[in-house]
């Protein structure tokens, strides 16, 4: 793990905030419609906005906060493509516009980016997952939404997690129990639940998998912050 304290901010949903080591990193920008979210004019400027998937709760407001702040955007090939649509200069996303793919590994302010595999849907290519591997480092999953799937083992074994932030509201994505075995499956060494309570399908909290973990991957801690709040790694 790294030196450097590195702060991750839940904004509710799966949008997370992950500052450190002189850049900021801002994943899944769902704002508007988000009970959970500030304005989005009102938080740290972003260097990179990372996009798990094209449904409107992930993507969000990337494409309005790219356009005032200058952030670069990392995402899969298609989305990129449908991006560029949008007005989004080729340059503001990652290699020279053309978006990145599964296992593909790309290096933005000195952090490596890794796209991981995904199981959901995705109106524009495949949905994708990221591990961001900071100066230092720490490592840190986010899996985007996604079911439970056997290579999350491949996952922990090529990367010593430090966190993963993972999908807990059941319905769309996995469930707390299943989120607690892709705990065991990833090997890391915390887990913060992501896509709970946001809407009435989903799980109105995280203890199923709090208790979960417990019993599936008792070496891991479960950091469950209040939307808004920040814990530092």
């Amino acid at each position: 793990m790294s030196q450097n304290p590195i702060t991750v901010t839940w904004h509710g949903h799966s949008n997370v905030m992950i500052s450190g080591a002189g850049c900021t990193f801002l994943i899944d920008p769902f704002f508007e419609g988000n009970r959970f979210a500030p304005d989005w004019r009102t938080i740290p400027r972003p260097d990179m906005i990372l996009i798990t998937h094209s449904h409107g709760d992930h993507l969000g407001q990337a494409v309005e906060i790219a356009g005032a702040t200058g952030a670069r955007i990392g995402c899969i090939a298609d989305m990129a493509d449908w991006l560029l649509t949008q007005g989004v200069p080729p340059e503001r996303i990652i290699n020279g516009g053309s978006g990145g793919n599964i296992d593909g590994t790309v290096e933005e302010f000195g952090v490596r980016i890794t796209q991981t595999q995904a199981t959901h849907s995705s109106a524009y290519g495949a949905p994708i997952g990221f591990v961001l591997e900071l100066p230092g480092g720490t490592a840190i999953y986010h899996a985007g939404d996604t079911g439970l799937f056997s290579d999350m083992g491949l996952i922990g074994e090529r990367f010593n997690l430090d966190l993963a932030m993972l999908p807990v509201g059941g319905t769309y994505t996995m469930d707390g129990q299943l989120a607690a075995k892709a705990c065991a499956m990833l090997k890391t060494k915390a887990a913060m639940p992501l896509h709970y309570a946001t809407f009435p399908l989903l799980a109105a909290d995280a203890s199923a998998f709090k208790e979960a973990v417990g019993h599936l991957a008792p070496d891991c801690v479960v950091i469950a912050p209040e939307p808004g709040g920040s814990f530092i790694i």
